[in-house]
């Protein structure tokens, strides 16, 4: 009787966008998946620290290229998608947090946070999705949540709000495209060290109790994040979709 053969973990010949690819988890990601053979293009507003990750990952063997593009704007994310695409992967990653209190969140606070968060998410995945199933591709989206889209945190109210429909969407485009071939799936990380993080860790008090909620004893770093990124993408997960994965250091456990 002849073994089973394991799925691959490689993404030879697959084309992969990633937002939000200039610094932090986006950035990791970009990397995660060209090393593991995809080419990549990576995503965001400023232009100059996207080329030097790019010419790194070129500069290794890997294929890379920046683009620059404002997420938020919907007509742009169309045309980039466009002309760039169609993609096998989506890291739906571009996001940001506001920390204030319920009772003072400002307006445009709340504004940027469900533009940012949750309206460019919709439209990237949507784009890269239309574009998957124009061109008869079976793909895979994953879409950045939060331990924030399952619990609630301090001065997140809004930003929580937004990872729940994050959550939320991911099930239902995992509903909507699966008769696609098109697997839908969330990483919600919990506390990652990333410049968008790093002025809450810098007070210790803040880092000690995030360290002391979590059962794996440390605050998480970008690779982390890497393995999982290239499992949700790759064909070895190629039943796993409607997914959120927590990669929280056993935060939720308790």
């Amino acid at each position: 009787m002849s073994l089973p053969v394991t799925p691959s973990f490689r993404l030879d010949g697959q084309r992969a966008l990633v937002t939000g690819a200039s610094k932090g988890i986006g950035r990791a990601a970009a990397v995660a998946l060209a090393e593991a053979g995809a080419a990549v293009v990576l995503a965001a507003r400023t232009l100059a620290e996207m080329e030097e990750t790019a010419a790194e990952l070129r500069a290794a063997g890997h294929q890379a290229r920046a683009v620059r593009l404002d997420v938020t704007d919907r007509a742009a994310v169309r045309a980039a998608v466009a002309a760039e695409g169609p993609f096998q992967v989506l890291v739906n990653n571009a996001g940001t947090n506001i920390r204030e209190p319920f009772l003072e969140l400002k307006d445009a606070s709340v504004d940027a946070l469900l533009d940012l968060n949750l309206r460019a998410m919709f439209t990237t995945a949507q784009a890269v999705a239309q574009g998957m199933v124009a061109a008869g591709i079976q793909g895979s989206i994953i879409n950045l949540s939060s331990v924030n889209g399952h619990v609630a945190g301090s001065n997140r109210s809004v930003y929580s709000a937004t990872k729940h429909g994050v959550e939320g969407m991911t099930k239902a485009m995992a509903f909507e495209l699966g008769p696609h071939g098109i697997r839908v799936n969330a990483i919600a990380p919990g506390f990652v060290e990333t410049p968008l993080t790093k002025p809450v860790l810098d007070d210790e008090r803040f880092r000690a109790r995030v360290v002391r909620a979590m059962p794996l004893g440390r605050v998480m770093t970008v690779e982390d994040i890497m393995g999982a990124v290239v499992f949700l993408a790759a064909p070895v997960s190629s039943m796993v979709t409607g997914l959120s994965l927590v990669i929280d250091g056993g935060t939720l456990t308790h």
